[in-house]
């Protein structure tokens, strides 16, 4: 990973969005800001940030490959107000654009950006994945007049192929809050992991996607007592049921919608 060109530019460079930004890098033991390098992180970013590397280097903690990500620094991380606030959306878009920037062509095996937002806190499942949604949801429409849907994922949430999609690269979100009934899935504040979706393609040409996954529902039977009944191999039904942590049934839809975008180009 490179370092990010930290001058304006980029279609969400907008003041609202870089007011609200803060990508930051886990670099010689302290945060650094990439973006903003004159800045210093918030004392609560800090504070999330470090929390956060706790819980996933933690012995019970489930991910795998979450584990290499922190280990390797190969995450970055931001902080942004209430989930699916305007100016959430805003420094949200900008730092995601960032990290596909970054990252570029060829996406090194076990890289997150992890979103973390100041709120709201709500107790209930079903309110959490409404936000989740909100926020994906507003990020999309954001992205739309600039970039084409990852073309090797499917725009459409009750397709078997659907990821997510910004800055034209699809994602796996992972979703974690304070009340997840998944006991791998709960954190003390709201937040999207953001992982790129091709290096768990890589995986799989490599061969080591199976025992990565194993090894994954092993450690979480352990933690819960059973696998996640959302789980499923990418093809086999939509993910979108897997991104809030939450158990739904065979009648849930999706609220999210991707806007017709097939003409425009990836920048």
């Amino acid at each position: 990973m490179t370092t990010p060109d930290s001058s304006p530019g980029g279609p969400f460079a907008t003041r609202e969005g870089r007011r609200n930004s803060s990508y930051a890098a886990w670099r010689g033991g302290k945060l650094e800001m990439l973006l903003a390098p004159e800045r210093q992180p918030s004392a609560l970013q800090e504070t999330i940030h470090d929390s956060f590397r706790a819980l996933i280097l933690s012995p019970d903690f489930v991910c795998v490959g979450a584990k290499s990500a922190i280990r390797r620094g190969t995450y970055r991380m931001g902080l942004y107000g209430r989930m699916a606030e305007r100016g959430t959306t805003a420094g949200l878009a900008r730092d995601l654009h960032a990290f596909v920037t970054e990252i570029g062509g060829e996406t090194p095996l076990f890289t997150s950006f992890v979103a973390a937002f100041a709120g709201p806190f709500s107790r209930e499942e079903e309110a959490f994945e409404r936000l989740l949604w909100q926020q994906l949801q507003s990020l999309h429409d954001l992205d739309r007049p600039h970039f084409a849907w990852d073309e090797s994922v499917s725009c459409d949430p009750n397709d078997e192929r659907f990821s997510f999609s910004f800055a034209g690269r699809a994602f796996f979100v992972v979703a974690l809050h304070p009340h997840s009934s998944r006991r791998a899935r709960r954190f003390g504040w709201p937040t999207l992991v953001f992982n790129r979706h091709d290096q768990f393609e890589t995986l799989r040409r490599d061969g080591r996607y199976a025992a990565l996954q194993e090894a994954i529902r092993a450690r979480d039977r352990a933690l819960q007592g059973n696998t996640n009944p959302m789980i499923a191999d990418f093809g086999a039904v939509s993910e979108a049921r897997q991104y809030s942590g939450r158990s739904v049934d065979v009648s849930w839809r999706c609220p999210f919608h991707a806007h017709g975008n097939e003409s425009v180009p990836v920048e």
